[in-house]
């Protein structure tokens, strides 16, 4: 996370963002994409992490108030997000988009943010839908928001 500057206030490390939390606050686990947002959702004992579903990205506004719906109504007290760092552990121009997400999630939502590395978390939740034989169109409407589970069950369990 060094060469895109994370907002220190914002963005924490998962145990500083989990310290932060009210008892039986979700965390809610983001895969930002181009064109979607995969989500997934904690369970309030921080144990598990459940796909939720993907949103097709339009304007920032109208993903912003989707995120805020959900928000409230699950009582989530912080952001996960996949930090799509590449397999060397270098940072790309993915990271960067990634952190401006951040950057203006932040200035919508004033939650705590961590960054967790997403490495793998598609082809693994991909190998997994084949084993599973699903057609490539259902992969394809799944895989968003399995990520964003994978992702997120990733920062559980280092919690």
């Amino acid at each position: 996370m060094e060469g895109c500057k994370p907002l220190t206030n914002t963005v924490l490390p998962i145990q500083e963002l989990k310290a932060g939390l009210k008892t039986g606050q979700r965390l809610l686990g983001l895969d930002i994409g181009s064109k979607t947002i995969g989500l997934a959702l904690s369970d309030t004992t921080l144990t598990i992490a459940t796909p939720m579903e993907t949103i097709r990205r339009t304007k920032f506004k109208n993903d912003v108030a989707r995120l805020q719906e959900i928000v409230s109504a699950q009582d989530v007290g912080g952001f996960v997000l996949g930090w799509p760092v590449n397999m060397d552990g270098s940072e790309g121009p993915r990271c960067q988009s990634t952190m401006a997400f951040s950057r203006n999630l932040a200035e919508k939502i004033a939650l705590p943010q961590a960054l967790w590395d997403e490495r793998l978390s598609t082809s693994a939740v991909e190998r997994t839908l084949i084993e599973a034989d699903r057609s490539r169109a259902r992969r394809k409407e799944l895989v968003d928001k399995m990520a964003a589970s994978y992702i997120l069950q990733g920062a559980l369990h280092a919690l």
